[in-house]
Order: C-alpha cells, then sequence, then structure tokens
C-alpha cells in the first residue's frame, strides 16, 4: 500500500500553490468584501489549462483523474483561496462528466472545447425549491416540441449563473405518475442560457459572496434536440456519473481549508504572546489543533481513496459520502478552532479565519445533507432498513 502522491500529482500541487501565490488572502478578502468574481484567477487557470484537469486530452483537457483533481482543489482552497477559490471553478472538475460519458461525438466537440479553455463557463440547473434533496420530485417540466423542447419550471442554488454562458439542466419530460420508477422520466440538458426567458435572481448568502448563487425562473426556454444528453427519460441516471466524484473534490477542498485555517491558528499560536509565553505553548491551544490536524488527516486518506476507487472503476460510494462528511465535519471543527485561538483577532476579516469559518459551512451542507450521507451509508454499508 502507497499512501504518496506520485511524482506527477506532486507536480500538480506545486504548480498550482505557486499560481496561487499571485492571489494571496488579500486577495479573497478583497473580493469578499466587494462580491467582485475572481475572474483573473478563473482565466489564469484556463490559461494553465487546468479546466480540464480531467476531461479528454482530444478536447484540450489533460485526461487525468478526480484524484488528480482532488489534489487541484485542495491546493487552491489551501493556498487561502478557500471555497471562493473553488468554486469558481469546481462545476469544470466535474460538471461535464455526464457529457463525456453519455454525449454524442458531435457534442462533445462542440461544447467541452470551450468550456475547457475558459471561453464559456457553465452552470447547473438541478435543485428545486420544492424537491431540495429528493431529486425524484423536481417539477420543471420539458415539453415536446418540434426539433426540440419548451422548459418552464425553477431552480435553486445555481452557482455562477450571473456570468454562465450554458446550463446544464435536469428537468422532467414525462410525469411522475406516469412512470414506473421515481427516477425515471427525467432528461438531462446541456444548453445555452437564453437570459431573454430565464430570469436569474441572486441569493444574499452567509460566505462565498463572491462567487454567485441563484434562484432562476425559467419560462418557456427552447432546447434543441441536439442539446440532449443521451436519452430521453434517463437524465438521472446519467447525472450519478458525476456525484460521487464530487463527494471526493468537495472533501478535498475543505480538507484544504482545514488545512489552511490550521496553519494560520499555529502560526498566531506562536507569535503571540500572553503572560510572557507564547500561547502556542499551552496545552488549551495546543490539543485542539493537534487534534483537527489528526482528524483532516484521516479524512483525507479516506478521500484519496474514494478518488482512487473512481479512477479505477470500482464502487466507491461508502468511502466518497463517507469522506465528505467526515471531510466537512472536521475541517468545520478546525475553522473554528482557528478563529477561537485567534480569540478576539479571530473575528477581525483582516486575520481571514473568520472568512474560512463562514465558507466552510457549505461543505456540511452541501451537495448532499450530512443525514442523508449517514443514511446511506447506513443502508448501503451496514445493510440496515433504509429511513427514508
Amino acid at each position: 500500500m502507497d499512501f504518496t502522491f506520485t511524482e506527477q500529482q506532486r507536480e500538480i500541487r506545486d504548480a498550482i500553490m505557486k499560481l496561487c501565490d499571485g492571489f494571496g488572502p488579500d486577495y479573497w478578502l478583497d473580493r469578499d468584501n466587494t462580491g467582485e468574481y475572481p475572474e483573473d484567477f478563473y482565466q489564469a487557470l484556463a490559461t494553465g489549462g487546468w479546466l480540464g484537469i480531467a476531461m479528454p486530452e482530444e478536447y484540450g483537457g489533460s485526461s487525468l483523474g478526480i484524484a488528480e483533481g482532488c489534489v487541484m482543489m485542495e491546493a487552491i482552497a489551501e493556498s487561502g483561496a478557500g471555497l471562493s477559490g473553488a468554486s469558481a471553478v469546481h462545476i469544470n472538475i466535474f460538471g461535464p462528466h455526464p457529457v463525456v460519458k453519455h454525449g454524442t461525438k458531435e457534442q462533445k466537440d462542440r461544447f467541452l472545447p470551450p468550456l475547457i479553455a475558459g471561453q464559456e463557463k457553465a452552470c447547473f440547473g438541478v435543485t428545486e425549491p420544492n424537491a431540495g434533496l429528493n431529486t425524484s420530485a423536481i417539477t420543471t417540466k420539458a415539453e415536446r416540441i418540434d426539433n426540440g423542447y419548451i422548459v418552464h419550471g425553477q431552480k435553486m442554488w445555481t452557482t455562477t449563473a450571473q456570468r454562465a454562458d450554458k446550463l446544464l439542466l435536469l428537468a422532467r419530460t414525462t410525469p411522475r405518475d406516469e412512470c414506473k420508477r421515481a427516477f425515471d422520466g427525467i432528461t438531462l440538458f446541456y444548453t445555452d442560457l437564453n437570459r431573454n426567458k430565464v430570469e436569474i435572481r441572486e441569493i444574499a448568502k452567509m460566505g462565498r459572496k463572491c462567487v454567485d448563487t441563484n434562484a432562476l425562473f425559467i419560462d418557456g426556454l427552447e432546447v434543441r434536440e441536439e442539446d440532449r444528453i443521451g436519452e430521453e427519460g434517463r437524465g438521472f441516471y446519467y447525472l450519478l456519473d458525476g456525484l460521487n466524484p464530487e463527494r471526493c473534490l468537495i472533501a478535498a477542498e475543505a480538507i484544504g481549508i482545514g488545512r489552511y485555517a490550521l496553519d494560520r491558528a499555529a502560526n498566531y499560536a506562536r507569535e503571540r504572546v500572553v503572560f510572557d509565553r507564547p500561547i502556542g505553548q499551552n496545552q488549551g491551544i495546543q490539543h485542539p489543533l493537534a487534534d483537527s490536524w489528526a482528524k483532516l488527516e484521516a479524512a483525507r486518506l479516506l478521500t484519496y481513496k474514494g478518488a482512487w476507487l473512481y479512477d479505477q472503476g470500482e464502487p466507491c460510494g461508502g468511502e466518497a459520502n463517507a469522506a465528505k462528511y467526515l471531510a466537512g465535519e472536521f475541517a468545520f471543527e478546525a475553522c473554528e478552532r482557528a478563529v477561537l485561538t485567534h480569540g478576539g483577532m479571530g473575528y477581525a476579516k483582516e486575520f481571514h479565519v473568520e472568512r474560512l469559518f463562514r465558507e466552510i459551512m457549505i461543505a456540511r451542507i452541501a451537495p448532499i445533507s450530512r443525514e442523508l450521507v449517514l443514511s446511506y451509508i447506513g443502508e448501503r454499508q451496514l445493510d440496515l432498513p433504509k429511513s427514508y
């Protein structure tokens, strides 16, 4: 068993860290204050060829695995960018996978190169206000018309829709009560985001101000038949190809944030002198940080195991979900402890840890709740009766 990064993975981490040196904590503090999208950061990654790290080489990508994607996203978060930086490029790493696996050659030729080159941005329209995590209950409807579909409905928590060119959209083409299984009758599209037919309202939120999140109101969006991915009615099953990779990527991002928070806390604890001694000499400061380091290392091992299993074509649902759960919980605890280590200064924006504390909540809530992860593990790994 080898737990070390490969030479290539180490090179990826070093290269990303070097790129991120040009976008330090003060850059992200400014973006958090102003809400300005980090376009220069996004374009720097595009210019370096990083947006297609897990996409096929023939379309401009690097044909690497989700494990390498995790290395990249962990490094971005750990650089101080947190989820503000990671979320700016997150969909590029996992989002196009259904297109890669189930799209036609014409669709791949049309969709992937501009996305990988940073010439187009995409957003993801899945969640709905009255469905939540129960994707089978979505009501956004795509009705057949000549040469395509017309879509009506709503989507929630759609990240980067303010500046996206394309929409990866899940919609019902057959009513649920006419389907044998709850997840049948749902179709996946990758299409133009026509703002004349889609009203986009930004949601003011707790953290990650510079990467917008939105509610979408879709009224008569026309989608060409050639923008449908795979067979009609099979969209949810195609979407599953991206779920486990996203669990691993979110876990890696959370771990990156947790590691950066611990680094800032340890630096402060070495330098801050109270009662004639550095506070890091006190076990009341030292032990919680050491405990968080150990927990993050454990979650990190599980994250890369899950990513490795996925890249090998092996089942990885248990590992990917557990990694997302543990990484989110342990990173949250690490960020909280970083704030407390700073004392009153932990509440001040200039010390950066309060931003990390706000952002890490995302990894606990999305893309799946802690409770559903535990239910999944109980059912699939422990063979317990389904609880919902």
